[in-house]
């Protein structure tokens, strides 16, 4: 990876501090990492965030809230 990684924090994390999730666009990839721990990165690609983000918005993972 990179230095030249654009990182963009979600507007849901407040924006500051270390509870935010980032993602960032690395060619075909999507990188996506919590900024606590910003040497670890989860990689995936385009299609399967869209599945992700669309079985989130569906209510697929609310058991998991508690």
């Amino acid at each position: 990876m990179s230095g030249s990684i654009q990182w963009q924090k979600s507007s849901f994390s407040g924006g500051q501090g270390a509870d935010c999730v980032e993602v960032a666009p690395e060619g075909d990839r999507v990188l996506i990492r919590e900024s606590d721990r910003a040497a670890e990165v989860i990689v995936t690609d385009r299609a399967k965030l869209a599945a992700f983000v669309a079985g989130v918005k569906a209510g697929e993972f609310d058991h998991l809230l508690g």
